[in-house]
């Protein structure tokens, strides 16, 4: 009895020392801590800024008329007429003449790149569908509405026939749909043919949500017998802020594009930066 006792006390005492041949549970390791993660969270991207259209204003409302920017920036707009009305294509059809379209005043432009506003009537669109493509495919340009068939919106006004006054408004929504497909820098800017306008005339353009652009410096160009007197009328109105109005219709105002190198040479002289009329109404972004 001692000696199994003995032997009892020797295992506690080598089982508290070694073990005595009986096996011990293994404590579990601890986990692996978890490595930081190498995603980052989701960056939320704010909604891009709504495109808005140069010139748009509210439907249902008589349009804004612009005769000039503003006159504390030293930078002025070249707007161009691109006008056709039936009579100009019934001549052109005839062989009565050869062109409505002044390749080199465009040309110009191009290669100097100089930033312009071009006032396209539906019918001239139709008529030069490759030279408007090439308005609306130019970063420094910008295409804007002058009506479909240039006529007249008030009686009076020069020699154009006058609208009825229930076609005035799908006049210009007609020239809008002609316009649109050809993308580029589209605006909403209209302008009169001839200028001329009252309150029937603006009433009838409120469901279209535009801007009237009028100008403050009338050219003169499709009444001119030369360049001289052009350069005289731009460069003798002039202003910071100036709207020019010429005309980009060869056959009836011929002396545009020998005009135009020595109305930008008066305008750098003076310091006054050419740029199209969106920039100049609504600031560098164009809208």
């Amino acid at each position: 009895m001692w000696i199994i006792g003995r032997g009892l006390a020797v295992c506690a005492v080598l089982v508290l020392a070694a073990g005595c041949g009986v096996e011990q549970p293994i404590a579990p390791e601890p986990a692996p801590e978890a490595a930081p993660s190498s995603v980052s969270a989701p960056v939320l991207e704010s909604a891009p800024a709504p495109v808005v259209t140069p010139g748009a204003g509210r439907t249902g409302v008589k349009p804004p008329v612009v005769q000039h920017g503003p006159r504390d920036r030293d930078v002025v707009s070249l707007t161009f007429d691109a006008d056709m009305t039936d009579a100009m294509a019934a001549r052109l059809r005839s062989g009565a003449v050869s062109s409505y379209a002044n390749l080199a005043l465009l040309k110009l432009l191009e290669r100097r790149k100089i930033p312009a506003t071009f006032f396209v009537t539906g019918q001239w669109a139709e008529q030069y569908p490759q030279l408007t493509r090439r308005f609306a495919g130019n970063p420094q340009f910008e295409v804007a509405n002058h009506s479909y068939e240039h006529a007249a919106f008030t009686a009076g006004c020069y020699t154009l026939p006058q609208l009825p006054p229930g076609a005035m408004t799908e006049d210009v929504a007609k020239t809008f749909r002609v316009l649109e497909p050809y993308g580029g820098r589209q605006t909403r800017y209209f302008r009169f043919p001839g200028l001329c306008h009252d309150k029937a005339a603006l009433k009838a353009l409120a469901p279209l949500g535009v801007t009237v652009v009028d100008g403050d410096v009338v050219s003169g160009d499709p009444f001119a017998r030369g360049p001289a007197p052009i350069v005289r009328a731009v460069l003798s109105q002039v202003k910071p802020g100036s709207i020019i109005i010429l005309h980009i219709t060869e056959a009836n105002a011929q002396y545009t594009d020998d005009a135009l190198p020595k109305i930008l040479a008066g305008l750098q002289r003076r310091g006054l930066r050419p740029v199209m009329l969106s920039e100049m109404l609504d600031g560098p972004s164009g809208g």
